[in-house]
């Protein structure tokens, strides 16, 4: 008899409180990361706790609680080490975080008002200091009230599980770099000139050179670096040969390539050039465009940068840079380049077959 009535005394209690408290549903706990930048799940980390879930009935409500707990709602609570919510605060709709005996492990926050939560609600409690132990599961056992301060009024309650995890630490090293390649052409992959498309060096001009007709050719080359003071691209070699036969060097200055028709000059330059003043419309614009004081600062110099102009000194000529604005730093992205080569002869020159072998350098200054 006695066992049976203390069954019957067990089930009463139960019953009593089921009929006062029904389940929270579509209930769950976001860990979001913190002011501070803490990631959400970080151990100890101060970060912001979201809490969704949908009352089952119309009940108007003024308070809930949240309490942390090792455990779900079966056992005593007893608070994760480390995790406090003194200081926490929440922002909007009226709420705010209650003053009546506050708990740093169960909180609880409170409106002046009453307000119906069946449709579905987020609380979010900014601030909360997460608890310390690392890849730790940690319940939250959320309870509504009718009262201000949840001394009263228990209506709907459930629990939300969360964890804290740890972080992952990705490293790498990013070396002193510089990219350079030289070819009759070279490919682009996207926006980015690709240095293992560059075919071989060899190129020829477009026709017979005439005293009449600029003869022309085209290679290429690209450059990125990023070398605090970036760099410096340089040409040398030889002029246009044929045994003891020489077209000569245009100067390290630039000259106009039509008004040197005529006269036995070679040069280049780095530009799209146009028809204008019957100069053919050879070469490209750097690609891509610079937009100098940010990411692709590369330009030809003035010498060698100005269309229908060519310029050339066998003994070395500096041809592009990436250091043109003034304070740096002037590290740059990958920008190609379009080589214009011009020959134009004298009525007198020799005939043979000329070749020039140049050399071209990329300097970065780290």
């Amino acid at each position: 008899m006695s066992v049976l009535l203390l069954v019957t005394s067990v089930t009463s209690i139960l019953q009593s409180q089921d009929a006062h408290a029904a389940q929270i549903t579509t209930r769950s706990l976001t860990l979001q990361t913190g002011a501070g930048g803490d990631g959400g799940s970080k151990p100890s980390g101060v970060v912001n706790h979201a809490f969704t879930f949908t009352a089952p009935g119309s009940t108007a409500i003024q308070s809930v609680k949240f309490e942390y707990c090792t455990t779900a709602s079966v056992t005593a609570c007893v608070a994760p080490a480390g995790m406090t919510a003194t200081g926490a605060t929440i922002s909007g709709g009226g709420w705010s975080i209650g003053a009546v005996t506050p708990s740093a492990t169960a909180p609880y926050i409170t409106h002046s008002g009453t307000v119906n939560i069946s449709a579905g609600v987020t609380f979010t409690l900014v601030g909360v200091t997460n608890p310390s132990a690392t890849n730790s599961t940690f319940f939250v056992r959320i309870t509504t009230y009718t009262s201000t301060d949840r001394s009263t009024g228990l209506t709907d309650s459930g629990s939300v599980a969360a964890s804290t995890a740890t972080q992952i630490v990705v490293t790498g090293t990013m070396p002193e770099s510089i990219v350079f390649c030289t070819g009759a052409v070279i490919s682009m992959v996207g926006s980015i000139p690709d240095c293992t498309t560059a075919t071989a060096g060899s190129v020829t001009f477009n026709q017979l050179f005439s005293p009449t007709d600029t003869a022309t050719a085209t290679s290429q080359m690209a450059a990125s670096t990023n070398a605090a003071s970036g760099y410096v691209i340089t040409v040398s070699g030889t002029s246009l040969v044929s045994g003891g036969n020489t077209i000569a060097d245009a100067g390290g200055t630039a000259t106009s390539v039509a008004g040197s028709r005529g006269t036995s000059k070679f040069g280049l330059n780095l530009v799209a050039n146009t028809t204008a003043a019957a100069t053919p419309a050879v070469g490209a614009a750097i690609n891509p465009v610079s937009n100098i004081g940010l990411v692709l600062r590369g330009q030809a110099t003035t010498d060698f940068g100005t269309a229908d102009s060519f310029a050339y000194a066998s003994g070395g000529s500096t041809i592009a840079r990436s250091d043109y604005t003034s304070g740096g730093p002037f590290p740059t992205n990958g920008q190609k380049y379009t080589v214009s080569y011009f020959a134009n002869v004298s009525g007198s020159q020799a005939a043979g077959s000329y070749a020039a072998t140049l050399t071209y350098v990329c300097t970065a200054t780290f």
